[in-house]
């Protein structure tokens, strides 16, 4: 069985890496990123309709700012960030499923003023006619690099789970910086824009059914079994 590496930050890494162990999974990997929170501006709550949310990073990092905000209510990108949400004090619009663009497209026909709370890295959207978005940034991810023992166990391949365009990204800098061999590698990602960012030269690159994470475990435990081309 191939090792799985796991890049993605706390808490989730933690969340991952238990359930892959309890996957029967050979786990590995740290966080690559660690993430910190931003000064921002709170706008007028009654200025929207709602919050566009596409990370439970933003009721972590968000402060006691977002309790100005409360009144709104949450349209959140999938079930981890609507419990965020709901801990923090905020009732749910609307659960998204596939991605922020496909919740998006779902409040399509609206007349709508939205407020985007979200990471200085984020997917770009398609802003369907009548939606208009104001953003604020509330929190950062701070790249990191990969330990030593994960560089050595990576030279003779194994699965990489990418919870993220950002580690998509940041892992073929590690890669390249480490002359790692891509071909060696298959990579198991959590969604087509993350595959996409993961460019290519990799054993493989597969996309989960679904952006969860239970879904890119799963994917990762058949590549982990069978190998890319099982």
């Amino acid at each position: 069985m191939k090792p799985l590496f796991l890049l993605r930050p706390e808490p989730g890494w933690s969340v991952s890496a238990q359930m892959a162990r309890d996957m029967g999974l050979d786990v590995h990997g740290r966080p690559l990123f660690d993430i910190e929170p931003v000064e921002w501006e709170v706008p007028p709550a009654k200025a929207y309709d709602g919050l566009l949310v596409g990370s439970a990073n933003v009721f972590r990092h968000g402060g006691k700012r977002l309790e100005k905000l409360t009144k709104l209510p949450v349209h959140a990108v999938g079930e981890a960030t609507a419990d965020a949400a709901r801990a923090a004090g905020f009732l749910i619009g609307r659960t998204g499923r596939g991605g922020l663009q496909n919740l998006l497209d779902d409040l399509a026909g609206r007349e709508l003023h939205l407020l985007r709370l979200a990471g200085e890295d984020r997917v770009t959207l398609r802003v369907p006619d009548g939606i208009a978005i104001d953003t604020r940034t509330l929190y950062r991810a701070e790249p990191g690099s990969l330990a030593e023992e994960d560089i050595a166990l990576l030279r003779d391949g194994g699965v990489v789970a990418l919870h993220s365009g950002a580690a998509a990204e940041r892992f073929k800098v590690e890669c390249d910086r480490h002359e790692l061999d891509r071909t060696r590698i298959d990579i198991a990602a959590i969604g087509p824009r993350v595959a996409e960012l993961a460019g290519e030269s990799w054993g493989s690159v597969h996309t989960a059914e679904a952006p969860g994470d239970s879904e890119l475990l799963a994917l990762a435990q058949s590549l982990c079994q069978t190998g890319g081309d099982g």
